[in-house]
């Protein structure tokens, strides 16, 4: 098929007779110049932007730092509100049992100590003998006196009679007055040397009678500091104790009351009794007195208060304490005993107002241990700081915490 074949090849075109396409016309200088700039500028806005944004979230950063700093350096304290005065109050004090009538025994003679026949916790009576003492020196001394009191006497009657005489021939005028006035004054002074001397007599009796020790009143013997043989010597400025009585009958009770109190005991009024060795045993008694003065080394009253002890429930020289119930008293409060400063210039607490502290000065009522009474600085309303800081001062700030509405 050569005529097809010539057909198809006249058909197809020629290399040159291919489609060229058109070059595009060239871009103007201009132009591209003018998009290289616009692009120049928006990559420096955005970079300032970016800056810009950098600088107000690190000053944002600061200021939440510089706040949050501000804000740790604000302390949180716990406060607590103070608890009213009670409707009546009381305190307890310690006291000292003494016996209501008690003494110490001496010898009032020198001598040995022959025997005793009462020791400690024997109960003994008015006038019962305790102990009997040897005196030998004192012995011979009595007689040699009374010898003498014989011996004074019997020139006393001589010159009694010789005086009589004198007299006698004074009225027959024999005699001189002056002789006569002589003896009588002779006699006159043998009977006093008699009665002298009888006076003496009866100064050793009386001491020998002190070979005895007797008890001077009833009750039990709580000490014997001799024993058979020991050496009595009376004479001396600090003579030994034979023996202790005491009448437990009655006691007496002493308590030092704070001067705070002093007004709020009466004679009369009743107080109550208590001891560690039996703490549900409750004893009454009595204020019968008290010294009317203050005591100017612990600011305290004495005062005494009287117990029966028919039944023996306390002993003398017992420490036990003594409740004494008080009136109630105006704007006492109560709080604990970690809220107190102690300051060189008195104590202070730590009151909260607002969110602003001021160190007040109070004055302590008695002192419960955990607790203290207040009489003056604080009211029920004040809301006081726990555990205060010692380098807390007035006009700090702080958070309070409140803990509680009172102190139960």
């Amino acid at each position: 098929m050569p005529g097809a074949n010539l057909m198809d090849n006249a058909t197809l075109p020629t290399p040159q007779q291919h489609h060229q396409p058109e070059a595009p016309p060239p871009v103007p200088t201009t132009v591209g110049r003018s998009t290289f700039l616009v692009g120049g500028l928006v990559l420096f806005i955005l970079l300032a932007a970016a800056v810009l944004y950098g600088v107000h979230a690190r000053s944002e950063h600061e200021d939440h730092v510089k706040d949050a700093t501000e804000t740790a350096s604000i302390p949180t304290v716990n406060t607590v509100y103070p608890s009213g005065g009670a409707a009546a109050q009381s305190i307890i004090l310690p006291g000292n049992v003494q016996a209501f009538t008690e003494a110490p025994i001496y010898a009032r003679t020198n001598g040995y100590l022959k025997k005793w026949y009462f020791d400690i916790g024997a109960h003994v009576r008015k006038g019962q003998l305790l102990a009997t003492i040897e005196t030998p020196e004192l012995d011979q001394q009595l007689d040699q006196s009374r010898a003498e009191l014989e011996r004074i006497q019997a020139n006393a009657k001589l010159a009694g009679v010789t005086s009589d005489r004198w007299q006698a021939l004074l009225a027959k005028h024999a005699v001189s007055e002056q002789e006569a006035d002589q003896n009588k004054s002779n006699y006159i002074a043998a009977q006093a040397a008699v009665d002298a001397s009888r006076a003496n007599v009866r100064r050793l009796e009386q001491l020998q009678s002190y070979e005895k020790v007797v008890a001077p009143f009833d009750g039990v013997i709580t000490a014997r500091n001799v024993d058979i043989g020991d050496l009595i010597d009376a004479g001396t400025a600090n003579p030994r104790e034979l023996f202790h009585l005491s009448a437990p009958g009655k006691l007496r009770v002493y308590a030092a009351v704070p001067e705070i109190y002093a007004a709020n005991i009466h004679d009369g009024d009743i107080a109550t009794l208590t001891q560690d060795s039996n703490p549900r045993e409750v004893i009454t008694g009595r204020v019968v007195r008290n010294s009317n003065a203050i005591n100017t080394t612990t600011r305290t009253l004495n005062v005494e208060v009287d117990v029966d002890n028919a039944k023996g429930r306390l002993l003398p020289g017992a420490y036990v304490f003594v409740n004494f119930k008080l009136p109630p008293g105006s704007n006492v409060v109560t709080i604990p005993s970690n809220t107190l400063l102690f300051r060189a210039e008195g104590l202070r607490v730590g009151v909260v107002h607002g969110n602003k502290v001021e160190l007040r000065p109070v004055t302590i009522g008695h002192d419960y241990g955990g607790t203290v009474e207040i009489t003056s600085g604080v009211d029920a309303h004040d809301q006081i700081i726990l555990d205060p800081a010692d380098s807390l001062i007035t006009g700090a700030e702080v958070h309070p915490n409140l803990l509680a509405k009172g102190i139960q």
